[in-house]
């Protein structure tokens, strides 16, 4: 198993705000520091063939932060997107957003559209930006539509609907349907908990903590972090005999 290559990495982009106080800097400085960070992570994961990157933004309790840095960031995220469109269909990377849209300004909105369907038919690494999303969000909200279809499909038979729980059933109305679950999920700033975030999808995901804060995670990091991952051994409940069986 040595040397393979996770097909999902994820990351909770960590430590913008302690990087710019370290600073002496306002935290929407480190947001933007973060944008390089976000460049250099797209490039390597492209590099070392990983099939899907997904970044954690901003998440739905974030929107209690001081409205002066949520306006900052939401401006920010409009400008990163229209300046690195042209970037991402070059490198033929696909680009996706997935959280609770309705809760996002219109101009953001446009301009993830326009961005999603520019590179739509792009067929290399897939940039997932997870955007006001939380995992508590994503599975309640995919219980809700699971009921709801159910019992509209039942009522449409003249059946009375019975609710019978069905796991894959439910994960094909989670925000993710159709992505793996994460292989990886980094988490940087040294943090060690995942915040509300994937918490259906990271449940046979490795987790690795650098310290490093997000603004300074550069090539070299991701590198550590697909080496700590290539040493360990996923069972996936099972036991070591029975995954090298596999």
């Amino acid at each position: 198993m040595m040397g393979r290559v996770p097909e999902h990495v994820t990351i909770i982009m960590d430590g913008n705000g302690r990087w710019a106080k370290k600073q002496g800097l306002k935290r929407v400085f480190g947001h933007k520091a973060g944008v390089e960070s976000v460049r250099q992570a797209t490039e390597f994961a492209a590099e070392k063939g990983i099939k899907y990157l997904s970044l954690f933004a901003f998440s739905d309790e974030n929107w209690s932060r001081p409205q002066d840095e949520v306006s900052a960031l939401m401006e920010l995220m409009v400008d990163a997107i229209l300046k690195e469109t042209p970037t991402l269909v070059k490198n033929n990377v696909k680009f996706r957003v997935i959280g609770d849209m309705s809760r996002l300004p219109q101009r953001v909105l446009d301009k993830i559209a326009s961005a999603e369907d520019t590179t739509k038919l792009n067929s290399g690494l897939c940039l997932i930006v997870f955007l006001s999303y939380s995992g508590k969000w994503d599975i309640m909200q995919a219980f809700d539509r699971y009921v709801n279809e159910e019992a509209s499909a039942a009522e449409a038979k003249g059946a009375k609907f019975k609710f019978i729980p069905d796991q894959s059933k439910l994960e094909s109305y989670l925000s993710t349907a159709g992505i793996p679950d994460p292989d990886l999920l980094i988490r940087t700033s040294g943090e060690q908990r995942i915040s509300n975030y994937l918490l259906w999808q990271t449940a046979y995901t490795e987790f690795y903590f650098p310290e490093v804060l997000w603004p300074d995670f550069r090539k070299t990091h991701f590198q550590d972090a697909l080496d700590v991952y290539t040493a360990r051994e996923r069972r996936y409940g099972k036991t070591g005999e029975q995954v090298n069986n596999l």
